[in-house]
């Protein structure tokens, strides 16, 4: 017999449901799928530790017949993009972003995925949960319950609630007093959050807590922490969102943040400005030592800025470009210099030029990535030489960003300076902020990128590509999802794609899904286009694999500014 009043995240459950479902459909081409629900009296770990607890417990079964698992692919379907088949014939792609969210969500609602798999057979996925979530909003809603016969008659009809609101974890925000450093938790676990929160007390901060990105925006500017931990996958969007609309604001853009997540992507991370980057699941110790280095990086103390460059002249010229009140600066005019100079005391940041008398940049790096006490420094690589293909994907896997010397470089440069040197915009020179003015509300970001505009009516295809091209943008375009599919697959050099959801045949989600099936294109920006501005929409094309969203019809400075968001320094701008 099914629950009446089962108590769970409507929300998170839905997603997981959609998630496994849509991977089922995926991989079965012949057959069918079984959708099941049923209590429960095994199959799940018998050491789980809020399960074993728990007396009832809900089996969400999704069974179908299509190519099944292997055994030795099994414990890692989970993980991000991974593939259930193998060589370059594979018919069915590979898993994407929606198993490893499906398993993280399962577990922030008390529960977990389990999977039987026979190759050519089929799988069968089931999410576990428990009848009642045993979350601080359960009490709250018994409570409710017992006061008002309105409200138990309510939970009667209900099949699910919601489970426990983040933001009511209690936090310091209405407790801070000025002065106090305050750090950020944007997490969207609230029992990871409760931990976050527990150390960086213990470290002598004061703690604020939201699950959502777009609070993450907000409080970051009302209460202007010292440093932030973020989270990746968040309920209303990707932390790469928040980090992205972060480093573009000037009043936020010096906040340290500490990235705190599943997902490997160390160097887009640090690229994009983030102050550290470690994965989940992490220890106690490895969580308090993080902390304990965001103290230190905090305390008011002068930055420390190598510049290793061979030319004299152009040495002193970037020296004053960089100089700043509270910024030392060491130089080196060779690759000697500069590695004694880096093993021989902490730098928060290095200028890199790549042609060096005694050796080369690559060099340089290569040693820096190596070395586990150097590997999160940021290097911004400022150099007059001309990068082959294969030496500027060498680059973007070794250094955070890449500037070619050219006739608005010393802008670029010093804006990448303050960037990774967390420095505070309104504390620069008046020249300078100058400076980084024009940089920022210029095009610079935009000119020459290769954006791919995909929607099934030619009237939008032939407004949006006017709009860019006016702002020097390469626009190729397509109105099927299958031929945005094969572009993106065919042409390496696209940098952004604009994608219409709303298209027959194979919607947006599919085709966006389908794309971010291939690892090579998990980072390519997609944003989302929709003219149905409904509710959920953000989150199922987050859900979807789109880097953001926008609605239409759509507002031209709005769709430029986030397309100056997500393109800025990407690959080299030749300037």
């Amino acid at each position: 017999m099914l629950p009446r009043n089962m108590v769970t995240d409507f929300k998170r459950l839905q997603q997981v449901l959609k998630n496994l479902l849509s991977n089922a459909f995926k991989f079965t081409s012949h057959g069918h799928v079984t959708f099941r629900i049923r209590r429960a009296i095994a199959g799940w770990s018998v050491d789980h530790q809020i399960l074993s607890g728990v007396p009832s417990v809900i089996a969400f079964e999704v069974q179908d017949t299509g190519i099944g698992i292997p055994q030795e692919k099994q414990k890692i379907i989970f993980e991000a993009f991974q593939q259930a088949e193998a060589g370059t014939s594979r018919r069915y792609g590979g898993t994407g972003l929606g198993l490893a969210i499906s398993r993280e969500l399962a577990m922030l609602l008390g529960g977990e995925i389990r999977l039987n798999s026979v190759p050519g057979e089929g799988s069968t996925f089931t999410l576990y949960l428990p009848e009642t979530y045993m979350g601080d909003a359960v009490g709250s809603l018994r409570e409710d319950a017992r006061s008002s016969p309105q409200t138990s008659s309510l939970v009667q009809q209900v099949l699910v609630q919601q489970a426990e609101r983040f933001d009511d974890i209690p936090d310091d925000r209405d407790t801070l007093v000025p002065g106090e450093p305050t750090i950020l938790i944007v997490e969207d676990d609230p029992h990871f959050a409760r931990v976050l929160l527990g150390l960086a007390r213990e470290k002598g901060f004061k703690g604020i807590v939201t699950a959502h990105g777009r609070l993450a925006l907000s409080l970051a500017r009302q209460y202007n922490p010292v440093a932030m931990t973020l989270d990746i996958f968040l309920p209303d969007m990707l932390g790469w969102t928040v980090l992205s609309h972060l480093k573009q604001d000037p009043e936020t853009r010096h906040i340290p943040v500490q990235i705190l997540t599943v997902e490997e992507e160390r160097i887009h991370g640090l690229g994009h400005g983030a102050y550290a980057y470690i994965l989940k699941p992490s220890t106690t110790q490895e969580l308090g030592e993080a902390f304990d280095r965001l103290a230190a990086f905090t305390q008011p103390r002068r930055k420390r800025l190598l510049l290793v460059e061979d030319n004299e002249i152009e040495r002193q010229s970037l020296s004053v470009l960089l100089g700043h009140d509270d910024v030392d600066i060491a130089t080196a005019a060779d690759g000697a210099q500069a590695w004694e100079a880096l093993t021989t005391c902490p730098f928060d940041a290095v200028v890199l030029d790549l042609r060096l008398p005694d050796m080369s940049g690559f060099d340089i790096l290569e040693r820096i990535r190596q070395a586990p006490s150097l590997r999160d420094v940021p290097v911004i690589v400022f150099t007059g030489k001309e990068l082959t293909g294969e030496e500027e994907l060498r680059l973007r896997d070794l250094s955070q960003s890449i500037v070619l010397k050219g006739v608005q470089s010393p802008e670029r440069l010093l804006d990448e300076a303050t960037l990774f040197l967390h420095l505070l915009t309104a504390q620069l020179a008046p020249d300078k902020r100058a400076m980084l003015q024009r940089v920022r509300q210029s095009d610079d970001s935009l000119i020459a990128k290769k954006i791919l505009v995909v929607d099934d009516d030619v009237r939008n295809i032939f407004a949006l590509t006017s709009l860019l091209e006016l702002h020097g943008m390469a626009v190729t375009s397509c109105e099927t999802g299958r031929e945005a599919i094969e572009l993106v697959e065919s042409d390496p050099d696209l940098d952004m794609v604009l994608m219409d959801i709303m298209m027959p045949e194979m919607d947006g989600y599919e085709t966006i899904r389908s794309i971010r099936s291939n690892p090579a294109h998990r980072l390519l920006p997609i944003l989302a286009l929709t003219a149905k501005a409904m509710k959920g929409d953000r989150e199922r094309c987050l859900q979807a694999g789109a880097s953001d969203y926008i609605a239409k019809p759509v507002n031209t400075e709005e769709l430029l500014a986030l397309m100056r968001i997500w393109l800025f320094g990407k690959k080299k701008a030749r300037i």
